[in-house]
């Protein structure tokens, strides 16, 4: 019965929220005037409360050991404006996800979310921009939206007009053009106990390399390598992922290397809702980086534009000075660390196509407009109800002018069990790297796991 009240209660929320504004008709022009060069609503709110956009984060690089300290970011001296919990939950509660509801609702005495003044801070390098405007007049979706066209660099639907272009918007934001990073999994347990999961990744962004055309991307997006190092038992394990553009002509081609049988073999099954590496059954291929792969399983529909509380700005998350222990508490993150805005978001609902088959019935996205990054989803099982409540804790970086995670986490509200994904606090900063696309050959990872 708490289920299904709770299920109910939070989709009203929801629907009820007030709408911004809907989907407009594509005005190039308005792409540096009303809106910023990415597609967002240049001006502030009405209230003030959400400023207006005026060119992002813009800052050097910290000295060498400091990229990753709070006191070095603009963001470090603001304080909360409020803390939203259990207590004055009601006068907060139209701004809240159904996700957000279903963690105060369960657990009532601990969680709670600060929520700081918001900070504009999300930008692009010129070369993106510029690219963002020609795409905005020339890209266009094929094949029930499974092939992007005449896109490349830039943010490919700038001023969206369906759910499709929106998601595709996420999967192809600036993360930079290629990085050495590590990715390490936090299965939390009903108790708090966890065991890190490590992954090193390589990553060559190729569809946002510097000059890249349609034609020049040879039909792929990203190449990516993933190392497992930790826990000895799954050391040595290898994924090689070539993610490509026109999934119809060809689905993402994936490859395994297993150690003890020394051998490199495809794996067609690193997609959709396989369980994904590491998770301890806590997330689906799919659900790195909020949403990844192939859209045709799902229709996608735009509910409008609103304004949420949602995760931003996360820099005391991605401190290298907090220990994982501090970061992960019993049942949920330690909400002290984290940071939450008022944000305006594209929210997006995705149902289940008939005659295909996810263990996820539906999912609703919460995207951020400055920067096309999912800040949250909702996530609810074959029988329409609130199953799995994921968020992403962004950072900018500002020498990059590119957005990445400092960590984000999927909580299973039936399992009583959380995933903490993406955090890197007590690892190596990660590096850009030029990578040649050779690096992403079977043949080269044959090479670097029997070395």
């Amino acid at each position: 019965m708490f289920k299904r009240v709770l299920t109910a209660s939070a989709v009203a929320a929801l629907m009820t929220l007030p709408t911004l504004s809907t989907v407009a008709a594509r005005d190039v022009s308005q792409l540096g005037v009303s809106l910023t060069p990415m597609g967002a609503e240049k001006a502030g709110n009405a209230d003030g409360s959400i400023p207006a956009w005026e060119g992002g984060l813009l800052m050097g690089r910290p000295a060498a050991g400091r990229e990753r300290a709070p006191a070095e970011y603009p963001t470090s001296s603001d304080k909360p404006l409020f803390t939203v919990t259990s207590a004055n939950l009601d006068q907060h509660r139209e701004m809240l996800t159904p996700g957000a509801l279903a963690l105060f609702a369960k657990f009532p005495d601990s969680y709670k979310m600060p929520v700081y003044p918001t900070r504009r801070t999300g930008n692009a390098p010129d070369f993106v921009y510029a690219a963002t405007l020609k795409n905005a007049k020339n890209a266009s979706l094929e094949n029930d939206g499974e092939s992007l066209v005449n896109a490349s660099v830039g943010i490919p639907f700038p001023i969206p007009e369906n759910g499709k272009e929106v998601i595709w918007n996420h999967k192809l934001r600036y993360h930079g053009e290629g990085l050495q990073r590590w990715n390490v999994q936090l299965a939390v347990q009903t108790n708090g106990s966890f065991v890190p999961y490590k992954i090193r990744e390589d990553v060559r962004f190729h569809y946002n390399v510097k000059g890249a055309t349609p034609e020049s991307l040879d039909n792929v997006i990203i190449y990516f390598l993933q190392f497992t190092t930790s826990p000895a038992r799954q050391a040595g394990n290898v994924l090689l992922v070539h993610e490509t553009m026109d999934q119809v002509a060809e689905a993402r081609r994936a490859w395994l290397y297993n150690p003890g049988q020394r051998r490199i073999r495809r794996a067609p099954n690193v997609a959709y809702d396989n369980p994904g590496t590491g998770a301890d059954g806590l997330r689906t291929n799919d659900q790195l980086d909020s949403f990844n792969g192939a859209t045709d399983r799902y229709t996608w529909d735009i509910i409008g534009k609103r304004e949420m509380l949602l995760p931003y700005n996360a820099h005391r998350l991605a401190d290298d000075k907090v220990k994982y222990a501090d970061i992960v508490q019993r049942n949920h993150l330690n909400q002290d660390l984290t940071r939450y805005e008022r944000r305006r978001v594209w929210v997006l609902d995705s149902n289940l196509k008939p005659g295909t088959t996810h263990q996820y019935k539906r999912r609703t996205y919460y995207i951020d407009e400055d920067t096309w990054t999912i800040l949250a989803v909702d996530i609810y099982d074959g029988r329409d109800q609130l199953w799995r409540v994921q968020e992403y804790h962004p950072v900018m970086v500002p020498w990059l002018k590119a957005v990445g995670p400092a960590l984000a986490t999927v909580y299973d509200l039936n399992a009583n069990r959380y995933l903490v994904m993406e955090a890197s606090n007590e690892e190596p900063l990660f590096e850009e790297r030029d990578w040649d696309v050779d690096h992403f050959t079977t043949g080269s990872v044959q090479r670097m796991a029997t070395r």
